[in-house]
């Protein structure tokens, strides 16, 4: 389904890697849904439960790019030694990048994400998340909660596959936003954690404070890696809650990008 200006269209049956994985995506579908007839949209379309958008498609994610998230990362490693390390990247020619989930692990909005049972620090890491196709160009963008365990990335540094990759520790949606152009560096990113319908944390930040372009990060990730479907790309993120704040289950957590709209999950943990 697309939806454009507030109509949606229904395309013909296509494998979701073969209508995203193309170049030149924004100009295909405005061709695509010129004959389709067009249907209203329900409000809550997009309140409910979602399958994220993504099929067979690999999700990485950068690390430090935000001056914010370089100082959250060295504070959570100063007993064991490796703060220095983030400091380095964040000045480095050549950024943090990491595999972050396999498709079978990403969970869509309205489901729920998981905190580690063995993490006693966990937070979500709000992220403008890029589709870059096979080809390296930045094609669409969507919304991505990147789970993460502090307090096991803070004991040691070789620990972030740990910290970062398990099961229904990566959120997307809820929708794979296709812009004419580039999205604006002023756009926002904004998060809330709401526990018991209290708010625990609110805040948002614009995109323009991050030290790196997208192009960069597309291009180092694509230097020898391949991707036949395409892949996403979590970008970083600069809202950190405070060091006293670790996410509950039942918690949820709402993200919220202009113009692509509010990524909701539930926090719960694996049985």
């Amino acid at each position: 389904m697309v939806v454009s200006r507030g109509t949606k269209y229904y395309l013909s049956s296509t494998a979701w890697d073969a209508l995203i994985n193309r170049s030149h995506l924004y100009e295909f579908l405005v061709q695509e849904i010129k004959e389709l007839p067009e249907h209203a949209m329900a409000d809550s379309l997009l309140e409910n439960e979602l399958l994220p958008p993504i099929g067979s498609q690999e999700v990485w994610a950068a690390g430090v790019t935000y001056f914010r998230s370089k100082e959250a990362r060295m504070d959570e490693s100063k007993n064991s030694g490796g703060a220095t390390f983030y400091d380095k990247v964040y000045e480095a020619e050549r950024p943090e990048l990491f595999f972050k989930s396999a498709p079978q692990r990403v969970v869509g909005s309205g489901d729920l994400v998981y905190i580690r049972k063995d993490s006693v620090w966990n937070v979500p890491e709000p992220e403008l998340t890029l589709f870059i196709n096979n080809h390296g160009d930045i094609e669409g963008y969507t919304i991505g909660n990147d789970m993460s365990s502090r307090s096991i990335e803070g004991e040691n540094p070789l620990y972030l596959p740990q910290a970062k990759t398990y099961t229904r520790s990566a959120s997307l949606g809820p929708c794979l936003f296709v812009p004419p152009s580039p999205i604006s560096p002023d756009t926002t990113i904004a998060m809330e954690i709401i526990r018991s319908g209290k708010i625990m944390y609110k805040d948002s930040v614009p995109i323009n404070k991050m030290k790196r372009k997208h192009t960069e990060l597309a291009s180092w990730l694509f230097r020898e890696c391949d991707f036949p479907s395409g892949c996403f790309l979590m970008t970083g993120t600069c809202l950190v809650p405070s060091g006293e704040f670790t996410l509950a289950v039942d918690d949820l957590v709402k993200i919220t990008i202009d113009r692509i709209g509010i990524l909701t999950n539930k926090v719960g943990v694996k049985n």
